[in-house]
């Protein structure tokens, strides 16, 4: 037995759990293959980076933060701490600490997908799958699964629009061969063929999310001033930082923003489809 320490609770945001006694739970040592992996972990895989270093974290101080799992058909399930368990089997620990909570499905999907999120060990096309995973097996909203994982409405519609691109960019995406942001932007292109073709040009030349949305724009027949950037004149570039708050912008909303200064001032431009993207839009700004 160990000694006690915080458990479920400092993982996750608060009002994030559902059900189970407040306050501490007791921290148990349990072997690692006593542990089975969870069906319910929208992780896909054990990604590499930063492994190494977390293996020898653990050798070192060994597993700070304990795992949660739960009893599932006579067995310990693993809730949360994949990568911990990894690292601690490469270390050659043959016990880990372990908090055993009481969890349904549902719950044991809500908390891996919250830990994943915040320790930013999942990609988007992963939470997107779990996002829709809570709606379809769960009956969930999109506003119930954004208030669970501790997201904006906006933001879990965001992420769900990934799911309509064609399974090739998705897997691109999910290795890392295009950014969120490409993905985005290619989200936007109602043809899938052309989105299909402007990925393989993102890929091949390594277009930068400016440079996409430039090419998303004229494929959908939106003009583009001559000799401009995104209506920005070639003469006189944007600032650098003014760049880059474009380009999080563009991200964050997933929409084509553009900031156009002018004198001492300026103004930002925010383009949406239709009714349902400004209203993403204006709850994801106002959020």
């Amino acid at each position: 037995m160990l000694e006690r320490k915080k458990g479920l609770r400092s993982l996750i945001p608060d009002g994030t759990v559902s059900g189970g006694a407040e306050g501490e739970r007791e921290v148990v040592e349990v072997g690692v293959e006593e542990l089975r992996p969870s069906p319910f972990q929208p992780r896909r895989r054990v990604g590499e980076e930063g492994m190494e270093e977390l293996v020898e974290s653990v050798k070192a101080h060994g597993i700070l933060q304990p795992l949660v799992a739960r009893w599932s058909e006579g067995r310990l399930e693993l809730i949360a701490g994949e990568r911990r368990l990894e690292a601690a089997k490469r270390a050659g620990m043959e016990k880990v600490p372990v908090v055993v909570r009481e969890a349904s499905d549902r719950e044991a999907l809500e908390l891996a997908l919250v830990e994943n999120l915040q320790r930013e060990d999942i990609n988007p096309m992963e939470a997107a799958m779990a996002y829709r995973r809570l709606m379809d097996e769960f009956g969930m909203t999109q506003a119930q699964v954004a208030e669970r994982v501790g997201k904006s409405r906006p933001a879990v519609a965001n992420a769900l629009r990934l799911l309509r691109l064609p399974l090739a960019i998705q897997e691109s995406l999910r290795n890392g061969h295009i950014d969120e942001g490409h993905a985005k932007v290619l989200a936007g292109i109602e043809d899938r063929k052309a989105a299909v073709r402007l990925w393989r040009r993102i890929v091949r030349h390594g277009l930068s999310v400016r440079a996409t949305e430039e090419a998303a724009a004229k494929l959908q027949g939106r003009e583009v001033p001559r000799g401009t950037l995104l209506g920005l004149p070639k003469s006189a570039p944007l600032d650098p930082n003014l760049q880059d708050l474009q380009e999080r912008l563009t991200m964050k909303l997933g929409a084509r923003v553009r900031i156009r200064p002018r004198g001492e001032g300026g103004y930002i431009e925010i383009p949406y489809a239709d009714a349902n993207d400004l209203d993403r839009i204006f709850w994801d700004i106002v959020r």
